[in-house]
């Protein structure tokens, strides 16, 4: 995950999916975009996104909640 970047943005790259988001890393603000984006581009609502892992850090762990 890249906070504060210039625009929203997924991508895979060698099988990782990253995410750029322009929230800042304040507050939980990038972490919210995070999942907020990673929704939309699943197609899923984001109350079906749970980060379990990295609130502090780069590279998080997301569970999706498959109905």
């Amino acid at each position: 995950m890249t906070p504060g970047a210039g625009r929203d943005e997924v991508r895979i790259d060698a099988g990782a999916v990253l995410l750029r988001v322009t929230a800042p890393p304040a507050d939980g603000a990038a972490n919210e975009a995070v999942l907020r984006l990673l929704a939309a581009a699943l197609g899923r609502p984001r109350r079906d996104l749970t980060l379990l892992r990295g609130a502090t850090a780069r590279i998080k762990l997301v569970a999706v909640a498959l109905d």
